[in-house]
C-alpha cells in the first residue's frame, strides 16, 4: 500500500505563501529546488503561482502564468519529472498543460471556474478535486458543519460526478478533503481521524498538511501557535497516520524527512508477516 505513495514537492512562486521559506522569487532559484527536490526523493513537482491562503489576494490569469511559465519550462530543460500546477483557472490549467504539466491541482473542486472541467477533460491529464467552500478570502466564515466527515464527502462526490459528466475519466480524478480550507482545527482533526473513510469513496486521495496551522496550533495554542518554521515533527506524524490510513499523494515542502518516512514505514509494513507467523 504504502509502496505506491507519491511525494508531492511544492514548489511556490508567490510572494505571500504562510510559509516563507518556501517562496522563490526566481526561475533559477525555482529550478535548483526542483533539482534539489528531485534528488531527495519528490515523484511529482507541484508548482503554485497564487496564494490560497486564508484570507489571500487573488492574482490575475497573467500574472500567475507569467510566474509559473518560466518555471515549467526552467525544470523541463533540465527533467522530466511529472509536473502538477496548483490553478483554480482554466485558461492558466490548459497552458500549463501545452507546456508539458500533467496533472492540475484544483484547490476549488472546478467550482471557481465553469470552463475548467472542460480544458481537463479535453487535455486528458489528472485532476485533484479538492473540498473547499467559498474563496480563500471568506473561506474560514464557511467552516459550518453539522457532521464534517458526511458533508465534505458528500459534496466532494458531487464535484466528482461534475467532472466526470463534463468528459473527465474516472481514472483521472483524485480526491483532496482539503484540511485547512473552509475547516477548523476540530474539523481537520475529524477528517484526520476518519481518513480511512475518505480512502474508501473509490479515488485515490491526496493529502496536504504540511506544516499547516493546524499543527500549529495543535503544538501550541490558539494564542501562541508554533510558527511554521517548528510544524515539522507534527507534519511528519499526520503524514505517518495518513499514510497508515491509505493516503496515495503527500503534498510536501519537506521532501527528503517525507521520503525517509516512507521508507521506514514501507520497510516495517514489510515484515509484517513475520508478527504474524509469531501469532499464529
Amino acid at each position: 500500500m504504502m509502496q505506491s505513495v507519491k511525494i508531492v514537492g511544492i514548489l511556490n512562486s508567490t510572494p505571500d505563501s504562510f510559509y516563507s521559506t518556501s517562496r522563490i522569487r526566481t526561475v533559477l532559484q525555482a529550478k535548483e529546488c526542483a533539482q534539489q527536490m528531485i534528488e531527495a526523493g519528490a515523484d511529482i513537482i507541484d508548482i503554485g503561482g497564487e496564494s490560497t491562503r486564508p484570507e489571500s489576494t487573488e492574482v490575475s490569469a497573467s500574472e500567475e502564468l507569467s510566474r509559473i511559465i518560466p518555471i515549467i519550462q526552467a525544470i523541463r530543460s533540465v527533467s522530466d519529472i511529472p509536473l502538477s500546477v496548483d490553478t483554480r483557472k482554466a485558461v492558466v490549467a490548459q497552458q500549463a498543460v501545452k507546456e508539458g504539466v500533467g496533472m492540475i491541482n484544483d484547490v476549488s473542486g472546478l467550482c471557481f471556474d465553469e470552463k475548467m472541467p472542460y480544458v481537463l477533460a479535453k487535455y486528458g491529464v489528472m485532476v485533484v478535486v479538492m473540498h473547499m467552500r467559498g474563496i480563500p478570502q471568506d473561506m474560514q466564515q464557511k467552516a459550518n458543519y453539522n457532521n464534517v466527515i458526511a458533508e465534505v464527502s458528500k459534496e466532494i462526490m458531487e464535484r466528482v460526478e461534475k467532472a466526470q459528466e463534463a468528459g473527465i475519466q474516472k481514472e483521472k480524478i483524485i480526491i483532496d478533503p482539503g484540511i485547512g480550507f473552509a475547516k477548523s482545527v476540530a474539523d481537520n482533526l475529524r477528517i484526520l481521524a476518519s481518513m480511512s473513510h475518505f480512502t474508501r469513496l473509490g479515488f485515490p486521495v491526496y493529502l496536504g498538511v504540511s506544516r499547516k496551522s493546524f499543527i500549529g496550533i495543535t503544538l501550541g495554542s490558539l494564542d501562541y501557535p508554533l510558527p511554521p518554521e517548528q510544524r515539522l515533527e507534527g507534519t511528519l506524524a499526520v503524514q505517518a497516520w495518513a499514510l497508515l490510513n491509505g493516503v496515495s499523494y503527500l503534498r510536501v515542502h519537506d521532501v527528503r524527512e517525507t521520503a525517509h518516512l516512507v521508507t521506514m514505514l514501507s520497510t516495517i509494513k514489510r515484515y509484517q508477516h513475520y508478527a504474524r507467523n509469531i501469532n499464529s
